[in-house]
């Protein structure tokens, strides 16, 4: 009989870290928020002569979302000056994020590296006088494919 009485617990999605090769500074890895870990094959139908009730679906490539990275403005942020290098002079660096979920002790439980990432937006958030909200720079990087790694 199986022990129903487990010590697992699922960890929490709020605790996580992000790296960009080749940025380093202060901050730079503090995000409140990360979309866009997902992945979806395509299907390719077959028509298959004489068949008409049905047609093949066979897998075929992956489709891949933005990664979206979402954070409280920093100030001088080599992450924002890679990614304005991109959007505003057109000169492109792929770089390989990684996405690390961490535990209570601050140790990675599991990881995501997206290969040959690129930004492709910058977004600041709204300017509202009426509001008391800190300013979000929000940075979208496209990539090639994700993997995940322990």
């Amino acid at each position: 009989m199986p022990n129903t009485q487990s010590s697992y617990y699922p960890p929490v999605g709020f605790y996580f870290r992000v790296s960009v090769t080749g940025i380093n500074g202060q901050n730079e890895g503090n995000f409140q928020e990360v979309t866009g870990l997902n992945v979806k094959l395509d299907v390719e139908e077959i028509k298959e002569g004489g068949e008409n009730r049905f047609a093949h679906r066979l897998p075929a490539r992956p489709k891949y979302e933005n990664l979206v990275l979402k954070r409280g403005m920093v100030a001088d942020s080599f992450l924002i000056t890679w990614a304005r290098r991109a959007t505003e002079q057109f000169i492109f660096t792929t770089k390989t994020v990684v996405l690390s979920l961490l535990n209570d002790d601050g140790v990675p439980l599991a990881a995501w590296n997206f290969v040959n990432a690129y930004p492709v937006a910058i977004k600041m958030s709204e300017f509202k006088a009426q509001e008391n909200s800190i300013a979000i720079e929000t940075l979208e990087l496209c990539f090639d494919y994700f993997e995940r790694t322990t």
